[in-house]
């Protein structure tokens, strides 16, 4: 049966803190995780990621598994992880191509998913195809997923919002002149302050906003999210996430919790991210030029003016910890303490700024296990292994 095969290249494969512990195409961008964004532009379900070996095992509810040496049947498409296409329907054509560069190709015969190196070249592929522009924003750096989020809102917010009711729930109040999308289901108490001004916003069913809080468009609440309590401005947060306090900008890829108060901005939280009470991003420097963000390849100018913490799945942080300007923290990492971490935490620590400590794997796993129960969803095998791998291939943080 032909799909749709998410391709991690070589530069996907650095985008941490979270290649780490998921495929490129299991990342939020926009409103909708990638994998969702190909699926509508190409009307076919995702058959799986072709990404780094030590991702093999990755379960997630919904998500596309993780292929070995998988064999890709003629007919299906093979796209790049990296560009996130625009919601409409994708041209009819055998080749796709943005800004000069081939995002997707429908094989003409079947070919084997085996690129562990990630360098597979599509362009190769592609040759003598029929071609067409696709719509979309390009991914070239970690933080792109930022840069581009609120034209991408923007973009998807009418889109899905289409056939939903646009009628405010009693109660409830509109600054601004652009649209309110509630899907059937969605929870509004009283005093609730839609701002419209600067663009629409879109309640999934089952969220819930409790009363006395502001939401700011453009923005995006996932189904089973609750939000309470401050402004909420110009963020994606995805399914069964709480936020509580104030947020600006930011993504949160799913079952993330910021129960407490505590500004967060520019950031993004992959899944099972739990802050602790009084958690503080900086996204501005005192000095308001660019931030500086480590990646694997070293300290990297990224160009933008406010850029908070990228969090990987699983991080932790305790009361009342401060986080610095473009700072990382690694999948599973934990931090807690009065004295600011450094800019970059690497996967699996546990402690301060100053002493920190590999976190056993297995002591991690328990912790996971026990949290995700919590959300009613179960840690499998698979998924243990995967972790257990990334374990095992996790980075380091020069000093």
């Amino acid at each position: 049966m032909s799909g749709i095969y998410l391709y991690d290249d070589a530069v996907a494969r650095g985008f941490e803190p979270f290649a780490l512990t998921r495929p490129v195409g299991e990342l939020r961008a926009g409103a909708l995780l990638v994998r969702e964004r190909w699926e509508r532009a190409l009307g076919l379900p995702a058959a799986g990621h072709v990404t780094s070996p030590h991702l093999a095992g990755f379960s997630e509810p919904g998500s596309a598994a993780v292929l070995d040496r998988a064999w890709m049947p003629a007919g299906s498409w093979m796209v790049n992880a990296r560009f996130a296409p625009a919601l409409s329907r994708a041209p009819q054509a055998d080749v796709l191509e943005a800004n000069g560069r081939v995002v997707a190709v429908r094989l003409a015969e079947g070919a084997n998913a085996d690129v562990g190196d990630g360098v597979a070249d599509l362009e190769l592929l592609a040759a003598r195809r029929s071609r067409a522009p696709a719509d979309g924003w390009w991914m070239d750096e970690v933080w792109d997923y930022i840069r581009h989020l609120v034209p991408m809102l923007e973009a998807d917010i009418p889109v899905l919002g289409a056939g939903m009711s646009s009628s405010l729930p009693h109660g409830a109040f509109r600054v601004g002149t652009h649209a309110v999308y509630m899907e059937a289901g969605a929870v509004v108490e009283p005093n609730v302050c839609f701002d419209v001004s600067a663009g629409p916003i879109l309640l999934r069913a089952t969220s819930h906003v409790q009363a006395f809080t502001r939401l700011v468009g453009p923005l995006y609440v996932g189904a089973h999210s609750t939000v309470t309590t401050d402004r909420i401005a110009a963020s994606s947060i995805g399914d069964t996430c709480k936020v509580h306090g104030e947020m600006s900008n930011s993504i949160l890829v799913g079952h993330s919790n910021k129960g407490h108060d505590g500004f967060v901005g520019h950031s993004i939280l992959g899944r099972w991210v739990n802050l602790g009470a009084g958690t503080i991003t900086s996204n501005l420097k005192n000095t308001y030029g660019t931030v500086q963000l480590w990646t694997p390849d070293g300290v990297r100018e990224t160009g933008l003016q406010f850029l908070g913490t990228m969090f990987g799945d699983h991080a932790k942080t305790g009361i009342g910890t401060r986080l610095t300007t473009g700072c990382v923290l690694g999948a599973g990492a934990n931090v807690y303490g009065s004295a600011m971490p450094p800019k970059a935490v690497a996967p699996f620590s546990w402690g301060e700024a100053g002493s920190f400590q590999p976190y056993r794997v297995e002591k991690f796993l328990e912790v996971a296990e026990r949290m995700m129960a919590r959300r009613h969803v179960a840690l499998e095998e698979s998924m243990k292994q995967q972790l257990r791998a990334a374990f095992a291939t996790r980075w380091t943080v020069e000093t």
